[in-house]
């Protein structure tokens, strides 16, 4: 399909405007049937089926293929490294392909730094993300859009838009406006 410039953005304004609002499926675990999330979650209309079965502190969106796993410094018992926190981690990095580490900080602390960065350390080179959130709306925002980032439908039309942009900074570029007028 060979459309121009000007016919790719009005494609894709169309299609941004005719697109229902995103809802899907999250599975979260019962360890957080009463945490804010689910209300926030709830009141944008997805689905919430609460489940035994997953790790305490996890929500799975299946339809993306993403999990997260909340963790709150100020729940840990004593010395972090001692809490079982890096065992709970590499459980949920070895079940999860997709995985986010929500790390709960409301404030930038010495103790938040300090787990932030043996995180990032132990697991350096594994497919875990983490994702350091301050509030319900940015642990509620920062899932919503990585889970329709990578669904399906989604991921393709992003996809999609990233064609748009590569072709308008390639049609736009004077490298390449200097290449055409050497051919």
């Amino acid at each position: 399909m060979n459309m121009s410039f000007s016919e790719q953005q009005y494609h894709m304004a169309t299609l941004k405007e005719t697109t229902p609002q995103w809802r899907t499926t999250v599975i979260v675990s019962t360890s957080l049937q009463k945490h804010e999330t689910n209300r926030m979650l709830s009141a944008q209309q997805h689905r919430i089926r609460f489940s035994d079965s997953v790790d305490p502190g996890t929500f799975i969106f299946p339809l993306s293929g993403t999990a997260f796993l909340l963790v709150d410094p100020q729940d840990l018992p004593g010395p972090f490294e001692e809490s079982g926190l890096f065992e709970r981690i590499e459980t949920f990095v070895q079940v999860h392909r997709n995985s986010f580490l929500l790390l709960y900080a409301p404030f930038n602390g010495r103790k938040e730094l300090d787990i932030l960065s043996a995180i990032q350390h132990r697991f350096l080179g594994s497919n875990l993300k983490v994702l350091p959130v301050r509030n319900n709306a940015e642990i509620v925002n920062g899932m919503l859009t990585i889970a329709k980032a990578t669904s399906k439908p989604h991921a393709d039309s992003v996809s999609d838009m990233m064609s748009l942009a590569q072709a308008h900074v390639t049609e736009s570029s004077p490298v390449w406006e200097m290449l055409r007028d050497q051919l």
